[in-house]
C-alpha cells in the first residue's frame, strides 16, 4: 500500500439519487443513455456536481479557527492569483478566474494554506460573483477580527461565453473591503502589489 493515497469518497445514497436525476436529463434531452459513450456519464455527473458543491458541508470559520496563531506582525499579509473555479446559480454554468485575499493582523496570523481553502469553500457551492466575494470577506473579518480586510476577484463566466450574449473576452471584477483599507492609501498599497509582478 502506497504511504499516502489522496481518495474521494461519496455518500452512495445521495450519489445514486444525483445519478438516476442526470440519467433522466439525458434521455430528455434526446440523447441514449444506454449508448456506450454514455454508460457511466450519469454516475460521473453525479460525483462531478457534488464535488462541486462540497462548500455547503465545510465550516470555513472552524478551519480559519484551526490554524491562527498569536504573532506581533500587523503589517500586510497578501494571497494573490489564488484559482477560483465556482457555479453560477443561475445557469449552473462555470465561472473561474482568480482571488487576492489581504489581511492586517490584529494580534493573530493564520496559516497561509487556509486562506486559499476558504475561498474554496465558499467557491464550491452553487454562487454569484459578488456574493463569494462578500463570503470571503465577512469570514475573514468576523473570524480573525483583523485591522482590515481586502479582497478582489476577477473572473471569466461561462454563461456569458458559451450563451447569452456570447462574449468570449470580458472580465468581471468584484472587490470587498474592511477596515484599514478603506482608507484610500492602504487600498492603493493592496491594488498596486496584486497587479504588479514582484519576481
Amino acid at each position: 500500500m502506497a504511504p499516502y493515497q489522496s481518495m474521494e469518497e461519496y455518500n452512495i445514497s445521495v450519489t445514486n439519487e444525483v445519478k438516476d436525476r442526470f440519467s433522466k436529463i439525458i434521455d430528455e434531452i434526446g440523447e441514449d443513455v444506454k449508448r456506450d459513450g454514455l454508460l457511466k456519464t450519469p454516475e460521473r455527473a453525479a460525483k462531478a456536481m457534488l464535488f462541486l458543491t462540497q462548500g455547503y458541508k465545510q465550516d470555513a470559520a472552524e478551519i480559519l479557527k484551526g490554524a491562527m496563531f498569536k504573532e506581533d506582525y500587523d503589517d500586510m499579509v497578501i494571497i494573490k492569483d489564488i484559482e477560483v473555479y465556482s457555479l453560477c446559480e443561475h445557469h449552473m454554468l462555470p465561472f473561474f478566474g482568480k482571488a487576492h485575499v489581504a489581511y492586517i493582523p490584529n494580534g493573530h496570523i493564520v496559516g497561509l494554506s487556509k486562506i486559499p481553502r476558504i475561498v474554496d469553500v465558499f467557491a464550491r457551492r452553487l454562487q454569484v460573483q459578488e456574493r463569494l466575494t462578500h463570503d470571503i470577506l465577512e469570514c475573514l473579518n468576523n473570524t480573525l477580527k483583523p485591522k482590515g480586510v481586502a479582497v478582489v476577484i476577477e473572473a471569466s463566466h461561462m454563461c456569458m461565453m458559451m450563451r447569452g450574449v456570447q462574449k468570449q473576452n470580458s472580465v468581471t471584477t468584484t472587490s470587498g473591503f474592511r477596515g484599514q483599507f478603506e482608507k484610500i492609501e492602504t487600498r492603493n498599497e493592496f491594488l498596486k502589489l496584486i497587479s504588479s509582478d514582484l519576481s
